[in-house]
């Protein structure tokens, strides 16, 4: 397995300064975070979903795409993913990220899942979501890029189960499952080596990060409440060295992309510590 560090975590770097750093800390792939910065936090400090400073803009020229590009060709690193925000299943957008996905030569795109907050019945938005990704399989086959569900939290599919009923009915080679432990500490968690048995062939990426779950010092009708949150990665919930003990049960040898949205280190020092830390957990 190599490693990959998704841009959305290294919000202070210019995509530059994430390569350089991306090689010192022993990481091959980027996974380039394709958001605009919105207007009214381009003053703000770098920040995770705002003032992101390392991240594609969707309305990046060809000029610019190149020099994303040349980037990562630049520094021996792999340009493995586009990675936008599509929750709202739109073809269009999702066309526009497969055609940048395929100028920066790019594998795969993270394709959309609809919310789900309870103001829609599940079974609508499964309907939905399987409509759209008809219409994401045919622009996989079209750019020669694959795309990738993830299990997220507060989405249709927080857990492999029911990422493998959305995704089954697809040809795998096209369409495929991203992984995230780490989502699943908020919702979703099922046994990891079950799930990623279940998704076979649809496993197609796994992303790094923790979470844990602590007290919010309140209480609702006599119940103590609970919130979740980011945490370092061997400071959560997540068991790492059984999650890759598990990958490698099932045969996965792909890349194991970094997040750390816990806020408690630099970017450099995020990267090089997260990539010690998961080298030694895989010898």
């Amino acid at each position: 397995m190599k490693l990959s560090v998704f841009t959305v975590a290294t919000p202070d770097l210019t995509p530059v300064e994430l390569a350089k750093a991306a090689v010192t800390a022993g990481i091959e792939g980027i996974e380039w975070r394709f958001k605009d910065i919105p207007a009214d936090a381009a003053n703000e400090a770098p920040s995770f979903w705002r003032n992101n400073l390392c991240s594609i803009d969707p309305k990046a020229t060809d000029e610019e795409l190149e020099q994303f590009r040349l980037i990562a060709v630049n520094h021996n690193l792999v340009n493995l993913s586009v990675t936008p925000y599509l929750n709202d299943c739109n073809v269009a957008e999702t066309e526009n990220v497969f055609k940048a996905a395929r100028q920066i030569g790019a594998s795969f795109i993270r394709v959309g899942v609809p919310g789900y907050d309870r103001s829609q019945n599940y079974n609508d938005l499964f309907k939905k979501a399987v409509d759209y990704l008809h219409h994401a399989q045919e622009l996989s086959q079209q750019y020669g890029v694959k795309g990738i569900i993830e299990i997220h939290h507060n989405t249709i599919t927080p857990s492999a189960g029911l990422a493998h009923k959305l995704i089954s009915g697809f040809n795998p080679d096209n369409l495929g499952v991203l992984h995230d432990a780490g989502n699943m500490v908020h919702e979703g968690y099922e046994n990891y080596r079950m799930g990623l048995e279940l998704l076979g062939p649809y496993l197609a990426h796994v992303h790094v990060k923790n979470a844990r779950w602590v007290p919010t010092g309140e209480e609702q009708n006599g119940l103590k409440l609970w919130k979740s949150e980011w945490a370092p990665l061997d400071n959560g919930v997540v068991n790492f060295k059984q999650l890759l003990d598990d990958l490698k049960a099932v045969g996965y040898d792909g890349y194991l992309g970094i997040e750390d949205f816990s806020g408690q280190f630099g970017s450099q020092e995020m990267l090089t510590s997260f990539a010690s830390k998961v080298k030694q957990w895989l010898a």
